[in-house]
Parts: structure tokens; sequence; C-alpha cells
């Protein structure tokens, strides 16, 4: 008798991007290679890119009617199970378009707040998770038949004519509130434990998804976070006690920002932000070696600004410089310095150095350069402990 196979079907998955009069086609393209990356990441398997020039979006079906005819006939004669924007969409058109296209649709909030539930491990990120995606299917209900613990409902709690809808609206509501209630809880409890370490000197690892950061916090930590290849490895903030010399500091690995963030999880993720916003030191880690890092550095910069951080001290840790290089060659007078022949120095006098007054280049995997990040990190906490303590010798 054979065994039942346990393998998990992966869904084939069709991506959608619209290109608007601000935008360029290639720009569109690579926002929908980031897309497939989530995609793979939440277990689906990309298939193709449909990319529709725009002027306007359609307010019934967010893309043309064309396009939308184009997606159908491809639905059918691939086998796809999902297709995905890499827009939020209204609750209009995402069930307009899947009528339309007989097929499941996600936007691109959906898909986030999917990996984010996949990821979320602690009870608190689960909680957090939880909250963000009832907000975002509450104005979503609409055709959609209860399944959230229908009998809590009761004799006598249902209004007078309440409809289906009615139903799940409240039960949704409900649950929004106890979940709001529950974090509030556990923000006053992990203020207090900020509280109680203020008198260590913090710092707070910030950057895009997938950038490193969990990587350089097992290097400088000398622990064992997870750290994967997809993006949202880190959901929880993670803190460690570093020691570099005689100095003790407090190093948090937190969750990582994304174009288009669902502002539900920013404001979900709150107290895990709190961490950066109280920190005394961000280290911005950028992925040197991916093709629009300057754009993630914008991103992470915007979002910085939204939860109150971007005063903070920040030094650009520009990572994985081993990526960058691809192969070292050796170097003539007549060789230009390119990107597969650079070497450190070389990277200290380029524009990426020069527009950033505390940048470092390092490669977290590699170790290379690692020594001169330790020794900044060493300088800045000293200093911030002389100013804040100037009459305790402590350990210098």
């Amino acid at each position: 008798m054979k065994g039942i196979s346990t393998e998990v079907i992966k869904e084939r998955v069709l991506l959608v991007g619209v290109v608007r009069l601000e935008q360029t086609e290639e720009q569109v393209l690579e926002y929908l290679e980031e897309l497939a990356f989530l995609t793979e990441t939440a277990g689906g398997i990309p298939i193709k890119k449909f990319v529709q020039k725009i002027e306007f979006l359609n307010p019934r079906t967010y893309i043309g009617a064309g396009k939308l005819i184009e997606i159908e006939q491809y639905i059918k004669v691939h086998e796809i199970d999902l297709v995905i924007f890499d827009d939020e969409l209204s609750p209009s058109q995402l069930r307009n378009i899947e009528r339309q296209l007989e097929c499941r649709i996600l936007d691109r909030t959906n898909l986030i707040l999917d990996i984010f539930a996949g990821r979320a491990k602690t009870a608190y990120a689960k909680t957090q998770v939880e909250l963000a995606q009832y907000q975002y299917l509450l104005p979503r209900l609409t055709r959609m038949w209860t399944h959230l613990e229908r009998q809590q409902g009761g004799i006598g709690l249902r209004g007078p004519g309440e409809t289906e809808i009615e139903t799940d609206r409240r039960i949704i509501r409900d649950k929004i509130s106890r979940l709001k209630h529950q974090l509030e809880r556990i923000d006053r409890q992990m203020a207090t434990q900020r509280k109680n370490r203020s008198k260590m000197v913090r710092v707070a690892l910030v950057g895009y998804t997938n950038v490193g950061k969990s990587t350089l916090m097992n290097l400088l930590s000398k622990s064992d976070v997870f750290a994967e290849n997809k993006l949202f490895a880190t959901l929880d903030t993670t803190v460690r006690k570093v020691v570099i010399g005689n100095l003790p500091f407090l190093l948090s690995d937190t969750v990582g920002f994304i174009r288009k963030l669902p502002h539900s999880l920013i404001e979900a993720f709150k107290s895990t932000l709190d961490e950066v916003r109280e920190s005394d030191i961000l280290l911005h880690v950028v992925d040197i070696s991916h093709r629009n890092f300057e754009d993630q550095i914008d991103i992470v910069s915007q979002t910085l600004a939204e939860i109150g951080a971007v005063h903070k001290p920040t030094y650009v840790i520009f990572n994985k410089i081993d990526l960058y290089r691809y192969v070292i060659k050796e170097k003539d007078d007549l060789t230009p310095s390119t990107k597969e022949n650079c070497t450190l120095e070389d990277l200290k006098k380029t524009w990426m150095a020069k527009s950033n007054k505390h940048s470092i280049f390092i490669s977290a995997m590699t170790k290379e350069n690692v020594d001169e990040l330790k020794t900044m990190l060493y300088n800045k906490v000293k200093e911030i402990y002389i100013t804040r303590y100037p009459y305790d010798k402590f350990l210098f």
C-alpha cells in the first residue's frame, strides 16, 4: 500500500502591475520581480507577469477591459490558481476582477499579510498580524459568509433583521477590539522591559527586508538569530547584549521594511518599532548588491520618518560587498573601476560613501571590514556613555 503524500502542492500564480505616467516599464518590471520574490516566500510559483501602461486606473477592475480578457484567456489555458496585483485593490475591484477571471485574487497587501502570518512565531507577533488581517478584512466582507466563531453570536445577541454580513462585521469588530486591548497590555509590558534596559546604550539594526540584518546580528552578538534568504525572516524584535572591547551595549534586530508596507502592519507593529524609536544609534543596513538599493534606502528613510526615528544618529552599513564585486580582478591603469573589480578603497571613494557622512562597507557573510564597523561602534558607544554618565568611570 502506497503512503499518502504530504507534499504541499504549490499554487501557480500570475503577477499583474501597471505603468503609470510617473513610472517606466523597467521600474514596474523590477517591482514585479520583488512581487515574485514575495510570492515565492509565501509558497507560490510565479508563472507569468502582465504589465499594462495606463493613464487612469479603472475604478471597477483596476486594469483595462482588454488586458483583463487577455489574463482571463491565459488562466484558462495554463491552469492558473491565483492572480496577485502589485497594489492594494478596493473591495469592489477585488469582487469584480474575481467574478470575471473566476480565479482567486490577492493584492500586494493581502500577500504581505499572509507572509507575516506564516512567519509569526511568538504569541505577540501572531496577535499583531491577526489584528492587521482583521483590519484589512473588515471592509472586504461583502459576498462572504461567516466562518468566524458563529457560535459566539448566541440567541438574543443578534439584532432585529441583522443580515449575515452585519453579523460578520460585528464579530470582526469585537475581535479587533479584543486584539487591540491585548496588544496594549503587551505594549505596556514591553515598555517596562525597555525602561529597565535604559541604562545601557541601545543600537538598532534597520533596513529593507533581506539585506542581511540577522546575519550581521549573529556576527556582532555571537548568537544564532534565524537568518534565511527569504523576505521577513525576522518579525519579532531580537535583543542581544554585545561587548566590543570592554564596552557592553544592547543590539536589536527589527522587522524589515519594504515598498508599500501596509499601514495596518506599521500600526500593529508599533511596539516592535518602538525599539527603533528609543534606540541611541541606528545601523541602516543596505544590500549594496541589489540593483535597486538606492530606492530601498529612500523607502527605509521614509518609513523611519513615519515612525518618528529619522533624526536618530544613523550609520549606513553597505553590506554584501562580496556579492557586489562578483569577481575580483587584478587592476592596472588601463582597467576602469567597475562593479566587478572594485576594491574596498574604491568603494570608499564612490558617491555612496561621499553622500553618507557615516558609512561603512562590509560583508557580514565573509566578515570583510567588520573590524572597522566594530571600531566605529566602540567609539560611538563610548562617546554616549561618557556624555550620559560623565562621573562614572565605567569600564574605560
